[in-house]
């Protein structure tokens, strides 16, 4: 009896877990989608799975945040770009200051190596803002 209760425990664990899907990915964790924000405001980066380290070398696991500004994710394998559109935090940084003009934008959270590859779209998060004068 003992052994058929530990089964169907572990068959309800599993059903749970896949019915929630990954947690594994990237988030900003003070914007939601469709925030409203001044021209000047505050990004906090996250991510699950793995670890934030400064740029460097490749290492399994560890990468560093990229915020695209009005794009989309990079694909898997590729340099992101370095340039005002495409922003590096090399450095391990998991917070920032951005100032947009006003308007809608979208902002992608890319999670990359050490070397910039991007680790893909499963390693992104694109959502909308409204910037406010």
């Amino acid at each position: 009896m003992k052994k058929i209760s530990q089964i169907v425990l572990s068959l309800t664990l599993v059903m749970f877990l896949s019915a929630c899907g990954s947690n594994e990915g990237v988030y900003f964790a003070n914007l939601e989608d469709g925030a409203e924000v001044g021209t000047t405001f505050k990004v906090e980066m996250g991510v699950n799975g793995m670890e934030v380290e400064p740029a460097g070398e490749v290492v399994k696991g560890k990468g560093h945040h990229h915020i695209v500004i009005d794009g989309t994710f990079i694909p898997t394998a590729t340099m992101v770009p370095a340039d005002e559109k495409n922003i590096h935090y090399g450095k391990g940084q998991t917070e920032t200051e951005l100032t947009l003009t006003p308007g809608e934008h979208t902002l992608t959270l890319q999670f990359a190596n050490g070397l910039h590859q991007s680790y893909g779209e499963e390693w992104s998060k694109t959502i909308k803002i409204t910037v406010k004068d």
